[in-house]
């Protein structure tokens, strides 16, 4: 390893001593941690994209007829609720969603800098598929 750089004396200083084995389960982690994150944030973007679609269709009728009777599950129990009642808690609901893709994304941003930084502290370079 160079250690001609000034910058990367002090890395390496503290850069553990792991085994092959040791690097290889921290490699394997740290993508399965980042495919976890990704689908996490996949599955709420659609869920996200759901209420956007059935907020769509329910803005038609709370502009014409907001006492219009909808059915909402909640919890596994068919609810009867108007129009003017679900839209409210369907905004409410997206947005919520919209703050934790923001979150899980930041989150996914932070793994994915370590996992870098993991990989060039132990010179991790992609092979060529044979």
């Amino acid at each position: 390893m160079s250690t001609s750089k000034g910058k990367d004396k002090s890395p390496q200083a503290k850069v553990p001593s792991l085994t092959p084995q040791e690097i290889q389960h921290h490699y394997n982690r740290y993508q399965s941690d980042l495919q976890s994150l990704a689908n996490k944030i996949g599955e709420l973007e659609q869920e996200a994209e759901e209420h956007g679609l059935v907020l769509a269709t329910l803005d038609e009728a709370l502009a014409e007829e907001p006492g219009r009777k909808c059915f909402r599950l909640v919890g596994g129990v068919l609810v009867e609720r108007t129009v003017k009642d679900v839209v409210p808690a369907l905004q409410t609901n997206r947005d919520g969603i919209m703050k934790v893709v923001s979150g899980l994304a930041e989150q996914y941003k932070s793994k994915d800098e370590e996992f870098e930084e993991f990989k060039h502290d132990y010179n991790i370079q992609p092979s060529a598929a044979s």
